[in-house]
């Protein structure tokens, strides 16, 4: 070998092998869980049974699950299969990642869902014969053979294509919005239907960017509703608008041009919400079709409940279209999934953005995002993530293409995967604390004990915080929630065993009805969650 091709040699394998220690030095793990889950998740939530529902559209084709054999699917509209045998849902259970095919009988393609105070999983709208289908999903232990319910008596008031549903303090669920859908409506169904909502046709654009609004419920029990560029505070008893928020600048951040929203965690006396939103499509990328445009970096992020708030702005180490923003046990966000560059829609996206983001409220701007460790498998249009009760984040889905494409740049994806923050690092396990006792049912305002193990002695505060189970798709999870009880300080009882008082939350505007997750943190280490069901 010359001297010249030696120096190449040496200097390419110099380039990879930091490239290989600059990765291995970022926090946060990756594993795949299962190769080949059957069908590519558009939407996904987790059941208080640990297991995970993931669905898709019914009029896609052949998945790669079969339905269980005499329970095929017949639609003569359909154009692709007259009768379907395959699965479009399926149930994964984390504990065996084992696969059970789920049958949906209508569309529902691009659709909303909330959980409902029993656990049961609302499901609303999608396109053709589901637009208007009101579906519940009833989850079980992952040996029982729970199956998707479709509602004869009932359907929507307005078809409802790219919503948004939000739990609200009764219990009940407002579903928001969706293409040619300017109104919002309820349920159980009140009388007199869909109730116009002028809002959302007044910032459509000539390429909607009102679609999948993010909505949140605030803890003066009104809504924040944020669509295209702008916000207001929504008090959907009365049906007016009690505030109009600055707009946000960098364009529009819903649908087509989505990033995502978070609202940050709930804590001290619950009067304080903060809502943050992230990345988005440059207006016109959509129109033009274009995929290399690239996406935007910034955030925003206001008090909500403030009078005169304003939008504070900081930006991203990497613009991000279609990223899903979970909130963590310890109240940081994790930032995952999605492109660089297009916007969302079929084949409309390219550079993957591989490198997840810890957003950490509590840091100053310009200091609250850190770059983690990357991930190998593209996740763009369509795909998921979602908090397990252990503390990972479960990755699903992404199909850039109209029906199944196996053999293109981003090729439509079966793969299920996790990825492990760092505070789930072999280093941290020796203060990772063991939920050993909670209650089942805990009411409003009462104060109750819970217990926990931790290996070496706690020094400070051990937070216990409720975590919703919401519905994540299309870059947004629709009734994500994180609310910080107030607690006493850890009491020994026994060695290496705690008790510590808490308090539930005051009432549904803080944490609406219905089954959260419970984590005991210890020094920003989460435990592996028990549900508790909250109720009035």
């Amino acid at each position: 070998m010359d001297a010249s091709k030696l120096f190449l040699f040496i200097f390419a394998s110099t380039i990879a092998y930091t490239a290989i220690v600059a990765r291995a030095d970022l926090p946060g793990t990756w594993e795949l869980l299962v190769a080949n889950a059957g069908i590519a998740s558009m939407h996904t939530a987790v059941t208080r049974f640990n297991t995970v529902v993931l669905l898709d559209r019914t009029n896609i084709g052949p998945s790669r699950k079969m339905l269980r054999k005499g329970h095929c699917r017949y639609d003569p509209n359909d154009a692709v299969l007259k009768r379907d045998c395959y699965a479009h849902s399926v149930q994964f259970d984390p504990q065996t990642n084992q696969i059970r095919p789920l049958m949906i009988l209508t569309d529902t393609w691009c659709s909303s869902g909330q959980f409902l105070p029993d656990g049961t999983l609302l499901q609303t709208g999608g396109d053709m014969d589901g637009v208007r289908k009101i579906r519940q999903f009833t989850p079980c232990e992952s040996t029982a053979l729970c199956d998707w319910k479709e509602l004869q008596d009932v359907e929507l008031a307005q078809g409802r294509w790219y919503a948004t549903n939000q739990i609200l303090p009764d219990g009940s669920v407002i579903i928001v919005g969706g293409r040619a859908a300017n109104s919002v409506e309820f349920f159980p169904p009140k009388h007199g239907g869909a109730v116009h909502f002028p809002f959302l046709a007044d910032v459509a654009d000539n390429q909607m960017d009102n679609l999948y609004p993010y909505v949140h419920l605030l803890p003066n029990g009104n809504l924040f509703v944020f669509a295209n560029n702008k916000a207001v505070m929504y008090d959907y008893n009365d049906n007016i608008i009690v505030r109009n928020y600055p707009p946000l600048d960098g364009g529009p951040r819903n649908y087509p041009s989505a990033g995502s929203s978070v609202m940050l965690a709930l804590e001290g006396d619950y009067s304080t919400a903060v809502i943050v939103v992230c990345g988005g499509a440059q207006y016109g990328a959509f129109i033009e079709r274009s995929t290399d445009t690239p996406a935007h970096g910034s955030c925003g992020r206001i008090v909500a409940t403030q009078p005169d708030s304003v939008w504070e702005m900081e930006n991203m180490p990497f613009g991000r279209i279609m990223g899903d923003m979970v909130m963590l046990p310890t109240g940081d966000v994790l930032v995952i999934n999605g492109a660089q560059a297009g916007t969302q829609g079929f084949e409309m996206a390219s550079n993957p953005c591989f490198y997840p983001l810890l957003y950490r409220p509590a840091q100053p701007v310009g200091l609250r995002f850190m770059t983690l460790t990357p991930g190998s498998v593209p996740r763009m249009y369509h795909s998921t993530a979602n908090l397990l009760p252990d503390g990972r984040v479960l990755i699903a889905g992404s199909n850039p293409h109209y029906f199944y494409k196996f053999k293109s740049g981003f090729q439509t994806e079966l793969r299920i995967e996790a990825f492990s923050p760092e505070y789930l690092s072999a280093d941290r396990a020796n203060i990772r604390p063991v939920l050993e006792e909670t209650p089942e049912t805990i009411r409003y305002g009462e104060v109750f004990n819970v217990f926990v193990s931790v290996s070496l002695p706690v020094v400070g505060i051990v937070e216990v915080n409720l975590g919703s189970a919401p519905f994540a798709t299309h870059s947004f999870s629709q009734g994500q929630r994180l609310v910080k009880l107030a607690v006493t300080s850890a009491l020994p009882s026994g060695v290496g065993r705690y008790n510590i008082g808490c308090t539930a939350p005051p009432d549904g505007k803080v944490a609406p009805p219905g089954y959260y997750m419970v984590f005991a943190v210890n020094q920003g280490v989460p435990s592996v969650a028990r549900w508790v069901q909250l109720v009035s």
